[in-house]
């Protein structure tokens, strides 16, 4: 039995309402535009995925690891979705598009300008055939400048941002953060802009273009060391597992696993010195503020260091816990996923899918006190095509063949 089928099993139905009546075109691929779709379909929009006939999208190939002969990278960001085949790089493929973008309030895509332009799905295309459309447009660099149109990934976007020369010990060469932090912080930046849109288009009919770059949405994640770096001149240095700015903020050894130790004000620097019977320390001009901290950080992490080090985590977390002193272990993925706190929370739970459970992580937003559930479990390919081709443009069975016979679904 694997972890995710010890999971609490979470019935479709459970979905939020809150974008009920949205219907959002779904042309993405990867992780960063799959992210972005996804969860507004947590919030309750309709997402209809257009996949490439008998291929699909990228990350259904991105196997091992893979469930039930699935990728589950794939299945980590398309619940909430209809999948429907359609190659629309044909003039008939592209006429079926045009209808199920003229039907649709939100169009999505992470398509370099150029292909955008090839294709018929700019937009200005999108705009002629819906005025009020809301089209986010999620690339690596953005719809202009001069690297418009090149390709980008996750890694490159953190390369770009300076995230990687900032990660990692001092000693160490420069490191990709653990997660494909790019795509999933360029997914919710789209996600958020398209609600702010939607917001605005409910209270003036205009539409709006929303253009997303990894790049820019991994660099603002670096807000507070540019503008440090713009207001000091100063270059930051990779610190590993410590703060910059912060005297304590890092890791500690305890007497058997490793513990996170912030200590980033004055009352909590007097709590801390409390709790661990060195009251003196309040008293010593050294220890005096957090500049004088840092000034003498390598001395007093020591110190404290050797402190730690007489006790075992729990023993550390309870007693630090006790004493509202922000502490916590470091947990390894698996730890994560068995947290009871956030399976209570309704942050991990399971799909019944086949004969097993797929696991899936939750929006982690509660609304009213209840965690989002779900509607839909992340769809096979083409699963929905018919549905909606009948259902959406009132096509019968013989356009739907037709369309078939020629490979277009």
């Amino acid at each position: 039995m694997t972890p995710g089928e010890k999971l609490p099993t979470l019935a479709a139905g459970t979905g939020l309402r809150l974008l009920e009546g949205i219907r959002v075109l779904d042309l993405t691929t990867s992780i960063a535009g799959p992210y972005a779709t996804m969860l507004l379909g947590d919030f309750g929009a309709e997402i209809i995925k257009i996949e490439r006939p008998k291929v699909g999208d990228d990350s259904r190939h991105w196997s091992p690891p893979s469930y039930q002969g699935h990728a589950l990278w794939y299945l980590s960001v398309n619940r909430n979705k209809k999948s429907v085949t359609l190659d629309f790089s044909s003039e008939d493929g592209l006429a079926v598009l045009r209808q199920l973008i003229a039907c649709c309030d939100v169009v999505v895509t992470n398509q370099l300008p150029r292909v955008q332009h090839k294709l018929g799905i700019d937009p200005a295309a999108v705009r002629k055939l819906r005025a009020d459309s809301i089209f986010v447009s999620i690339t690596g660099f953005g719809l202009t400048g001069s690297r418009s149109d090149r390709p980008c990934y996750d890694l490159i976007a953190e390369g770009y941002s300076g995230v990687m020369d900032l990660t990692g010990e001092p000693d160490s060469g420069p490191q990709k953060v653990g997660t494909p932090a790019a795509d999933l912080l360029a997914g919710a930046d789209a996600a958020m802009a398209c609600l702010a849109a939607l917001l605005h288009r409910n209270a003036t009919g205009e539409g709006h273009l929303v253009e997303i770059s990894l790049v820019e949405s991994m660099t603002r994640f670096m807000t507070p060391r540019i503008v440090s770096h713009l207001g000091t001149g100063e270059v930051p240095r990779r610190s590993g597992a410590r703060d910059s700015v912060i005297a304590i903020y890092q890791v500690f050894q305890t007497a058997d696993l490793p513990i996170t130790l912030g200590l980033p004000n004055e009352n909590i620097w007097r709590r801390f010195c409390e709790a661990v019977c060195r009251t003196d320390w309040l008293s010593e001009g050294r220890f005096s503020s957090n500049a004088a901290r840092v000034a003498q950080r390598e001395v007093l992490a020591k110190e404290i260091q050797d402190i730690l080090l007489v006790r075992t985590r729990g023993q550390w977390l309870e007693l630090f816990a006790r004493a509202q002193i922000p502490v916590g272990p470091i947990n390894s993925v698996d730890q994560v996923a068995e947290d009871p706190e956030l399976i209570e929370r309704g942050l991990f739970y399971a799909i019944k899918s086949g004969d097993g459970n797929l696991p899936q992580v939750g929006l982690g937003i509660r609304f009213d006190g209840k965690p989002a559930g779900y509607e839909l479990a992340p769809p096979e390919l083409g699963r929905h095509t018919e549905q909606v081709l009948r259902g959406l443009l009132g096509m019968d069975s013989v356009e739907i063949s037709g369309l078939r016979t020629k490979g277009l679904i």
